[in-house]
């Protein structure tokens, strides 16, 4: 297997279509539904890449942004924040808070990088 990939995903669809497009292309992944708990994960299981929405219970992505990048432990740690906020404000609020790349859904998992 490749590297490990947190998810953080509340609907469930969607974080499942993510899980199975990221397995079948080798990586080992884990599924989180809140932000809260997604801080958690990080911790416990230093992933290789973080994928997060925006829009979470109890913690937002852009929150789970700024703290990983405000701790020596997890600031180099890839996150990409994947979301339904398209505006050019939100992407700039995305990447002033720490995201490395910002996707907009809807997305094809076959969109090229």
């Amino acid at each position: 297997m490749s590297g490990l990939i947190l998810i953080v995903e509340d609907e469930a669809p969607q974080a499942e279509m993510l899980r199975y497009n990221l397995e079948h292309e080798g990586y080992q992944t884990i599924l989180i539904e809140n932000g809260d708990a997604a801080l958690e994960a990080v911790t416990q299981n230093q992933p290789d890449l973080v994928i997060v929405d925006w829009m979470l219970p109890q913690r937002s992505g852009i929150e789970i942004c700024r703290s990983l990048r405000g701790s020596p432990e997890t600031k180099n740690i890839p996150v990409i924040m994947l979301t339904a906020r398209g505006e050019e404000g939100d992407k700039i609020l995305g990447f002033d808070a720490g995201a490395d790349d910002y996707v907009v859904k809807p997305y094809s998992p076959r969109e090229p990088a």
